[in-house]
Order: C-alpha cells, then sequence, then structure tokens
C-alpha cells in the first residue's frame, strides 16, 4: 500500500522503499520516515529524497509533543508549537495479559510487610523476565473516560544462555496493579517483549538493551497519521573496556550492572568486566513494534564515548531525553570517570533528537561520607508543571557501593544543578525486606488532577540479588522525602 504523501514534499524529489521493522537503513537525517495509517505495524515506509542535501542543512524540526499516545497532532513545521494533550483517540488495551500479582507461586513472594512497595515482581517460571528486572520507564495517559499507565522496562530469562536483556512492556489503570506479557507481543494491543537486541554484527546492541526514555512526539520529519513513540535506549556490545582498578573502590565497576548472584557468578558476567554502551533510538506507532534509527556513530548508535581523559570515555549509559520546546530536547546520560574514579551525570542537546552535542558533566561525586559520594547514575528529569523549574531523581552511589535515590533541582535544566538535600529521599529498606540491599534506577511521574503528588518507581533489590520495580508517594508537592507504597486507603 502506498503511503499518502505530504503536501510540503514533492512526489518528484521521493521514491518509495519498504523497510523491516527491526532495521532503518542510513541515514534518516537524509531521508522522511512514514507509517501509513492502516498497514502492517512491522513494515515501514521510508522516503529518500533523490538529492539528499547535506547534513548540516539537513533540519527536522520537532513539532509536537502528546502525552497520550495515538492521538492526531500537525506533522508540519511549526515553529510555535507546544506539547499538548489530544482526547480524540482511544489507547490500545492489551490482548491476552497476565497480572504481575500471578508472576511467581504464592508461597515464593515475600508477607505483605516486606514487600512493601513492590508493585512489579519477577515473571512467572519460563517467562522473557523470570530473572532479572529493571529500567522502569513509566507514562501515564489521561483521557476524558480513563487512565491508562505504560511501563517499558528491561528483563532477562532463565532460559537464555548468556545474560542478554531485552525490553517489554507492561500496562495498568493506576500505575499500580499490571498487566505483563509472558512471551514476545502478537498483536498491537499485547503486552510482553517488545524489542530484542540487534543481529547485526556490526551494531552497537548485540548483548544486552535497557530503556532510557519514551516521548511520544510528531514531528514534520516522521509522516504519520498520529503522534509516534521515540524510545531512547542503552545499547551493550561484546567489546570490553579496559580499566585497572587500583583497589580505590570498595564495589564492583561493571556495565551493564548486574545484582542477579546466577548473573554474577556466570561466565557471562564475571566480577569486574565493563562492556561498551552507547545511546540509541528506535521508533514505533504502538509502543510495540519498534524500528531502529541509524544515528552518527558507525555502529548505528546517536553518539560516540568521549576521547581519552574525557570524563565519559568509557561508556555512555541510561539515556533520558526530556522535550523543553520545538527543536529544543536535552539527554542526560552516566559514566564513570577514570579520573576522579566517580560516576556523573552529562548532558547533549539536540534539535531533532537525533543529532546530539554535549555539554558536558553536570553532576558528580558528593560530599564525603554523603550517599552519593562516588557519584550519580541513571537520572531521571522532568519538567515540574507547576513552577517550570527541573527536577532530577538519580541513583547515588555511596564508597561501599550502597545505591540510594537523591535530588537535584535546576532553573532551566541546562547548567546550575544542585542537590536539592544533604540526604537521599529513598534509601534501601530495613531487616528482610524485598529491598534492602539498594534502590536505583529512578522514574518520576508528576500526577495531575485533584492528587497533588509524585510518584517515585524505582530498581529494588535484596537478598541473592533478586531483583524487583517498587513504587514511593511523596507528602503531597514536598518531595523531601518519600514513603513507599503500602495500599490504596478506602
Amino acid at each position: 500500500m502506498e503511503a499518502t504523501q505530504s503536501p510540503a514534499v514533492s512526489a518528484s524529489t521521493l521514491k518509495n522503499v519498504n523497510v523491516s521493522a527491526t532495521s532503518i537503513s542510513r541515514k534518516l537525517t537524509t531521508s522522511i520516515l512514514t507509517w501509513p495509517s492502516s498497514t502492517n505495524p512491522k513494515v515501514l515506509h521510508l522516503y529518500v529524497p533523490k538529492n539528499p542535501v547535506q547534513r548540516n542543512n539537513t533540519f527536522l524540526s520537532l513539532t509536537r509533543c502528546s502525552t497520550k499516545p495515538n492521538t492526531n497532532t500537525n506533522n508540519e513545521t511549526d515553529q510555535d508549537s507546544t506539547p499538548e494533550s489530544n482526547s480524540n483517540q482511544e489507547p490500545q488495551y492489551p490482548s491476552t495479559p497476565i497480572s504481575s500479582n500471578d508472576s511467581l507461586p504464592s508461597n515464593s513472594l515475600p508477607s505483605q510487610s516486606l514487600s512493601r512497595g513492590l508493585v512489579f515482581d519477577l515473571g512467572p517460571s519460563n517467562s522473557w523476565d523470570d530473572k532479572e528486572i529493571g529500567s522502569p520507564v513509566v507514562k501515564r495517559f489521561l483521557s476524558d473516560e480513563e487512565e491508562r499507565w505504560y511501563m517499558w522496562y528491561h528483563g532477562n530469562s532463565t532460559q537464555n544462555a548468556g545474560s542478554a536483556d531485552s525490553i517489554g512492556l507492561a500496562v495498568s489503570s493506576n500505575g499500580i496493579h499490571w498487566e505483563r506479557g509472558v512471551g514476545p507481543v502478537s498483536s498491537s494491543g499485547g503486552v510482553g517483549l517488545v524489542m530484542k537486541c540487534s543481529q547485526d554484527w556490526w551494531a552497537f546492541d548485540t548483548t544486552s538493551i535497557r530503556p532510557g526514555e519514551v516521548v511520544v512526539m510528531s514531528s514534520s520529519k516522521v509522516r504519520a497519521s498520529s503522534a509516534v513513540y521515540w524510545l531512547y535506549y542503552s545499547g551493550f556490545s561484546s567489546e570490553k573496556v579496559d580499566y585497572t582498578d587500583d583497589d580505590s573502590l570498595e564495589f564492583r565497576l561493571e556495565n551493564p550492572e548486574r545484582f542477579c548472584l546466577d548473573n554474577v557468578n556466570s561466565g557471562d558476567f564475571d566480577k569486574g568486566k565493563i562492556f561498551k554502551s552507547l545511546p540509541g533510538l528506535a521508533m514505533s506507532q504502538d509502543g510495540r513494534h519498534w524500528a531502529r534509527i541509524e544515528g552518527e556513530h558507525h555502529s548505528g548508535a546517536l553518539f560516540d564515548v568521549g576521547s581519552e581523559r574525557e570524563w565519559d570515555s568509557m561508556f555512555i549509559a541510561g539515556p533520558r531525553v526530556v522535550f523543553h520546546g520545538n527543536s529544543d530536547l536535552r539527554m542526560y546520560y552516566h559514566s564513570f570517570d577514570v579520573e576522579s574514579g566517580q560516576f556523573g551525570i552529562g548532558i547533549a542537546r539536540s534539535r531533532d533528537g537525533i543529532n546530539w552535542m554535549k555539554l558536558g558533566r553536570i553532576i558528580g561525586g558528593g560530599k564525603t561520607s554523603s550517599f552519593d559520594e562516588f557519584g550519580a547514575i541513571n537520572a531521571c528529569v522532568v519538567r515540574n508543571k507547576k513552577d517550570g523549574k527541573y527536577l532530577m531523581a538519580y541513583e547515588g552511589v555511596a564508597a561501599d557501593g550502597k545505591r540510594s535515590i537523591g535530588l537535584a533541582v535546576s532553573p532551566d535544566g541546562l547548567k546550575d544543578w544542585r542537590r536539592f538535600q544533604d540526604e537521599a529521599v529513598l534509601e534501601a529498606s530495613v531487616k528482610d525486606g524485598w529491598d534492602n540491599k539498594g534502590v536505583g534506577s529512578p522514574c518520576l511521574v508528576q500526577m495531575d488532577g485533584e492528587v497533588d503528588e509524585w510518584r517515585l518507581y524505582y530498581r529494588g533489590f535484596g537478598n541473592g540479588g533478586r531483583a524487583g520495580i517498587g513504587m514511593a508517594i511523596s507528602q503531597g508537592n514536598d518531595v523531601s522525602s518519600f514513603r513507599r507504597w503500602k495500599g490504596f486507603h478506602l
């Protein structure tokens, strides 16, 4: 089926190419990606100009950011456009989900007092995510009739010979009780495994992938009948990074980090192994079937690590993207600075969401003996809808490797970042709690409507490195501390 061309592009300058959803031909910056409204979601249409302009002159203007999936928006360039919500279309529903409460036999679940805050456990036996889960990316979509929650996360299975992470999707009507799938999605409304590692030998994401951020946007460069999901993710290759520890660290330095003892003790991820990771981008119409978009780097990544002696020369991980305004996106990512021996969070900026310019490090190590003395990773940045300031939740690394969650604020999201307070806003639980060994990978959600509060989703792990996804709630709009969710109050 031929896609309808936009009046803004002459038919004489384009040709139609069918492309598999697993990979998109180089380079999007000299092409226009189109989703026909009634085609198979696994097949995309890529329009390539016969006489592509130079890369520096190719300008992709991001026009609208929708807070609800599958909403009709104007795809033409509009310099005055701003993020907005549209309730003209209904969200898609899962077809054959299972409740997250059924993911494990009842005798293996911790008691209610020990599972406080836990909203998403490991998948059932032999499922794609029964070994390890984490990296929650949670989005809330509102309409006049209902609310719908989507959560993308990484997981891996005991059935895999190695420890390759994949990306999955779960859905919910309240952000607490989640519906999941045991295998790959089979329809545009399904839940479960939605994206695997690349099979291309030259790619940057052949061994593991983890979600960083999902932004719903429309663009004049991506012609579709509705807004499109943009997935920014960390891709890991088999390339190892050389690092000689001078015994100054009291914890294991590895990338990606593994907490499950089965992973740590396996031959695939031994102690001290650091694999190179880079940021990637994929797009989807339904949040389930994804097409990789190849970036500037020869491996298909959006950009490379820094040069020798730069703070981000080892790896790039945890990309979180914020839509600030038209032609202004910011990416926050972390790396490990060999010179200082600390983790740090940096920022990059983009006009089109594909070509990025690094602006440097914005958060480093904290005070001596603090919860984040050895730095910060896995930043989640949200623009406060009430005062316009930027709030960053991050995973703080203590000198002994213990993980807690802290906050930082900035007036513009670019510079002048300062820690909200010296103490963490969420720490590991005490005694035998399910997350008594550490908490991290935060994801902030600001609640709309009558409820004036913030939700903090996070990855927690406990005895044996068993991981889960938890939720904590602020005291109204006070974000100085969060309490773990205990249940509904009737």
